[in-house]
């Protein structure tokens, strides 16, 4: 489905980060925290993803269904409350009406990501 490989050396914490599809990104820790602010955080990336994986769904359904669909803004803030992560989303939908903002909100609950958020997803660890 996805795959990919993240790669430390001495930097403190530049990590260069390699898909399987052959694009390439770069994640660091900010200057406050010992890094070199190179590239998004681990938790932006997390951020980054469920924002792609949203605006990218409620396009796929606006265009499915042949909506007027001019743009969709995600906008995305981790916190941490009563020590549990939350996010919170918002969704900026323009073009539809009211009737269609409202369901493409209700698909963005169900994109692949935001399921898989919800519902945890196991990780096995091994050393190679």
């Amino acid at each position: 489905m996805a795959q990919g490989t993240a790669r430390i050396g001495r930097d403190h914490y530049r990590t260069q980060i390699d898909l399987a599809s052959g694009h390439s990104l770069v994640s660091d820790e900010p200057s406050v925290l010992g890094g070199e602010g190179a590239g998004a955080t681990p938790y932006e990336l997390v951020l980054a993803g469920l924002g792609a994986c949203t605006a990218i769904t409620l396009r796929m359904y606006a265009d499915l269904k042949s909506w007027p669909l001019e743009s969709v803004q995600v906008d995305l803030h981790l916190s941490r409350e009563d020590d549990a992560m939350l996010i919170e989303r918002s969704l900026r939908i323009v073009g539809l009406d009211p009737t269609q903002k409202a369901r493409l909100a209700d698909i963005a609950e169900r994109t692949p990501v935001t399921l898989t958020l919800k519902t945890g997803i196991p990780i096995r660890t091994h050393l190679a």
